[in-house]
């Protein structure tokens, strides 16, 4: 066995440009399709940091059957195992307390329904990135009934620092929630649907105007890396009192998101697969030039007495080697690009970028480092390789030596 690996090796170079073009041909398909794929998966990645870190958060905990339902009746006051819980997992950085409704909001002789979010400031800022978008006055204390309003509500209302806003909805158990409210400070959300009604103030405050005390809605979970999701759910699902409470992921959270990366997955794929049907032929070019090029030295080989078995498996070995060779060579080149592109993203300009901000999203296309997608793509092309290799060995298999000493 040692023996057919030397021999292997050496064969490869033998015949030095030959195993060029070969090595050559395998890692242009890694490179292009991970260089590909990386940049398709790292705009994924920031069209879910967008609306995540905007909105819903990676996990969220709720009352059961608050999410079929969404009123302020489904909402819960979070019992000390729980919080426990969370305050001890390694994985949660930090837990956000919210108290969500709806609101018929007024001032002067205008009046809008708004989306009416108690929250805790800081935790917030935290998880929203709330003070690059804070583009007028301040953020209200915790203690205070002041608030902050989305920039479409301020245009509407025509709104300044100080103005006041009425508030008049349903609170918990049927009770009337109705409050005047001061204007503390304006946020402009990129997400058309929350920058035209959103009203985040300190949840004290909008547990008072419910009539909710200590009541919460949802515990929005915040984590040190979206890595730990699976592990964070996992752990958490097995420890949560599910008959109380349930606990929801982004992606059923946030559905039409999900559908819309599936979609486009779909058309990468199909784009992918195009890539590796001419990558396969170009792989399968080279090794017909390869078994080609050597027929006369497998007829001598046979003729003096080599098996076809170890003869093919020497063929296989080549073609791993060299397949090896040039996925490393492949994952060694293209890293250092990728981490480049992650740094410094391609940022659109024009109709592209404004068409894109209009959903919630950054106008930027960022490639992704993510380990696995290089070694995906790598075993991807090894095993095209192995497939390409079925014509030597069928060769090899009908070779009859005389006849091809002769050609």
């Amino acid at each position: 066995m040692k023996m057919l690996f030397k021999m292997a090796w050496r064969n490869i170079w033998r015949n030095k440009r030959r195993s060029i073009i070969t090595i050559s041909s395998i890692f242009c398909a890694v490179f292009f399709a991970t260089f590909a794929r990386s940049f398709q998966i790292g705009v994924y990645n920031k069209m879910i940091g967008s609306m995540v870190g905007m909105y819903t958060g990676y996990l969220q905990i709720h009352q059961k059957g608050y999410w079929d339902e969404q009123s302020i009746d489904n909402s819960f006051v979070p019992d000390q195992q729980t919080l426990e819980l969370l305050h001890n997992n390694d994985y949660v950085t930090e837990a956000n307390e919210r108290l969500e409704s709806f609101a018929l909001t007024a001032h002067d002789n205008l009046s809008k329904g708004a989306i009416v979010m108690g929250v805790n400031m800081l935790k917030e800022d935290a998880l929203m990135d709330l003070k690059p978008k804070l583009i007028n006055g301040e953020f209200p204390s915790d203690t205070s009934n002041s608030i902050l309003i989305s920039e479409g509500l301020a245009s509407f209302y025509n709104l300044d620092i100080g103005d006041s806003l009425i508030f008049l909805g349903q609170g918990y158990h049927g009770a009337s929630a109705n409050g005047i409210y001061p204007v503390k400070g304006v946020v402009k959300f990129p997400m058309p649907l929350l920058n035209e009604r959103l009203v985040l103030m300190p949840i004290l405050a909008a547990q008072d105007l419910f009539a909710a005390p200590e009541r919460l809605t949802s515990l929005v979970l915040q984590i040190g890396k979206p890595s730990y999701l699976n592990k964070l759910e996992k752990q958490l699902g097995s420890k949560l009192n599910t008959e109380t409470y349930e606990l929801l992921n982004w992606k059923t959270l946030l559905p039409e998101l999900v559908q819309t990366i599936q979609a486009d997955s779909a058309g990468g794929i199909i784009i992918l697969g195009i890539l590796y049907m001419i990558i396969s032929f170009g792989i399968l070019g080279t090794l017909l030039m390869m078994t080609t090029e050597r027929m006369y030295e497998f007829g001598i080989l046979v003729s003096i007495g080599m098996r076809k078995g170890k003869l093919i498996f020497t063929m296989v070995l080549e073609s791993l080697m060299m397949g090896f060779i040039a996925s490393i060579l492949g994952i060694i080149v293209v890293s250092p690009v990728r981490y480049y592109f992650k740094i410094n993203p391609i940022r659109l300009g024009g109709k592209a970028a404004e068409s894109i901000e209009k959903y919630g999203f950054e106008p930027v296309i960022q490639a992704s480092t993510q380990l696995d997608i290089a070694f995906n793509h790598a075993g991807i092309v090894m095993v095209i390789v192995l497939v390409c290799t079925a014509y030597p060995i069928w060769k090899i298999l009908l070779l009859q030596p005389i006849k091809a000493m002769r050609a």
